[in-house]
């Protein structure tokens, strides 16, 4: 690069020449370059750096999906937390009503694994960093007016209740599941096993509600269906507030 250099110099001090006056007060000037490249190694740097809109797209469009995945597990958390809070209340309820009648072990069976739900979405809450629905309160208080109001119309009225609940958690349920699978089946296994143990709970409490009774509540249809409409209203509420 010997001759090569000092061609390049001659060349540089003779433009730097046309916009510098002469005279000793620029002498001190050194035109030599700190660092020399090869031309080779020039083509490699400008191969390179044209990748790099590529790399940050990439990792641009992975941020969005990251972001997008973990807004989907917070609905679903925050939802499911929220639904099983509810449950919990209304067998609790039911339990303060109909205790000490021949349905109430039933009741208690149910309420039992109710509990274990809510704790496993408790737990979950911190470990995936999720906020819970600012409607706690209100599902707390609405559950067991709802539990404690249909077990005073009877215990029919009691397992109709329990129907209607459990049909729309399971069928949410099975929404939620095919979301995580979508999503990756093998990066939310513990999150998809979670939730297809609590369906498969909730569907054996809605076949135990038909097995005593719940058909033989007064108005069944009527009632079924505006509980039915309200858990759903809960749902849509609680996944986004």
């Amino acid at each position: 690069m010997g001759g090569g250099y000092g061609t390049e110099q001659a060349q540089m001090r003779h433009n730097l020449a046309t916009v510098l006056p002469a005279g000793p007060a620029y002498a001190h000037i050194n035109l030599r370059p700190r660092f020399s490249f090869s031309h080779s190694s020039l083509l490699s740097l400008c191969s390179s750096t044209m990748n790099w809109p590529a790399l940050g797209q990439g990792l641009r469009q992975y941020g969005t999906r990251a972001a997008r995945n973990k807004r989907v597990i917070d609905r679903i958390i925050r939802v499911d937390h929220a639904g099983e809070l509810g449950a919990d209340r209304i067998y609790a309820g039911q339990m303060a009503v109909l205790g000490k009648t021949s349905v109430g072990p039933v009741i208690q069976h149910m309420w039992d694994q109710e509990k274990e739900h809510k704790a496993k979405f408790e737990e979950l809450i911190p470990q995936y960093r999720v906020r819970p629905t600012v409607l706690v309160p209100l599902w707390n208080v609405a559950g067991y007016v709802l539990g404690a109001g249909t077990a005073m119309l009877g215990r029919e009225a009691a397992m109709a209740c329990t129907v209607a609940v459990e049909s729309v958690i399971t069928d949410h349920y099975n929404s939620q599941l095919r979301e995580l699978v979508n999503l990756g089946e093998e990066e939310h296994k513990e999150l998809i096993e979670t939730i297809k143990k609590f369906r498969d709970d909730e569907m054996d409490h809605h076949d135990t509600g038909l097995a005593h009774d719940a058909e033989m509540a007064p108005a069944y249809t009527a009632l079924t269906n505006v509980i039915k409409a309200g858990c759903k209203a809960a749902v849509w509420v609680s996944e986004r507030i």
